[in-house]
């Protein structure tokens, strides 16, 4: 098991006024699901993606993350565990725009003290991964929204993490962009690659193999998806209706 939760709390203190955003949330992912979080705004998703990251600390509760329990962890253990543990996907691909995409997917290994030799085979293969071999020496600028975020899937994938974390990758990207994502996640998955995505897209969420929904810091629903979308599938539909109105 990757993760798991047992009656996790949140608690936000401003002066007197105290705000749940999330209650008694028991959650467990398994090596090698594809999983996404759904819920309206300040239904508690973006608190526990937070937490899952270790970029926050629950209230109360446990999270254990490849087993190990991480509210015992000092800041300098948490600072490690992000960069060795767990893989992130930001909407606004966070990309440095000086540096070529090579350089971009190295930098995770820079602060693992990778040597340069391997940080570049690394880098390479990743970008390799996610369709990207022939764009590792273009900067950000001279990318599509869709390269930009497989760029950033690549970096997040460079470290072997435990997991990666996906916050509404597909959320500044066309359609068929988006698609293209959700087939570079799902074959990345098919390798064994765990992923959970936030999302505020059903369509999204349907690619994946289950659907947990919170409202209100509570999770209120944990789906599987029997038949998921198939983003390839779907990107050949959406090649046929371009065409047709062209």
């Amino acid at each position: 098991m990757i993760i798991d939760i047992k009656n996790l709390d949140k608690v936000y203190k401003n002066g007197k006024i105290e705000v749940r955003a999330l209650k008694k949330v028991n959650l467990s992912v398994e090596k090698g699901e594809l999983l996404s979080v759904m819920g309206p705004s300040g239904s508690g998703k973006s608190t526990l993606m937070n937490i899952l990251g270790c970029l926050d600390r629950a209230t109360s509760g446990s999270y254990f993350l490849d087993g190990m329990n991480i509210s015992e962890l000092n800041e300098v253990e948490l600072a490690r565990i992000r960069n060795l543990k767990i893989g992130f996907v930001f909407q606004s691909f966070n990309l440095l725009p000086r540096m070529t995409a090579l350089k971009n997917v190295e930098l995770p290994m820079i602060y693992a003290k990778t040597s340069s030799k391997e940080r570049r085979k690394k880098a390479e293969n990743a970008l390799e991964r996610v369709g990207l071999k022939d764009r590792m020496h273009h900067k950000p600028n001279e990318m599509s929204g869709g390269q930009k975020q497989r760029v950033a899937i690549a970096r997040a994938l460079v470290n072997d993490p435990a997991i990666i974390l996906a916050d509404e990758p597909t959320g500044n990207l066309d359609s068929f962009s988006g698609e293209e994502i959700m087939a570079v996640f799902q074959g990345l998955n098919r390798e064994g690659v765990t992923i959970v995505l936030v999302t505020h897209e059903p369509d999204i969420a349907n690619h994946t193999n289950r659907i947990v929904s919170f409202r209100d810091g509570i999770l209120m629903t944990d789906v599987r998806v029997q038949q998921p979308l198939d983003a390839k599938e779907v990107m050949k539909k959406l090649r046929i209706e371009m065409e047709a109105v062209t």
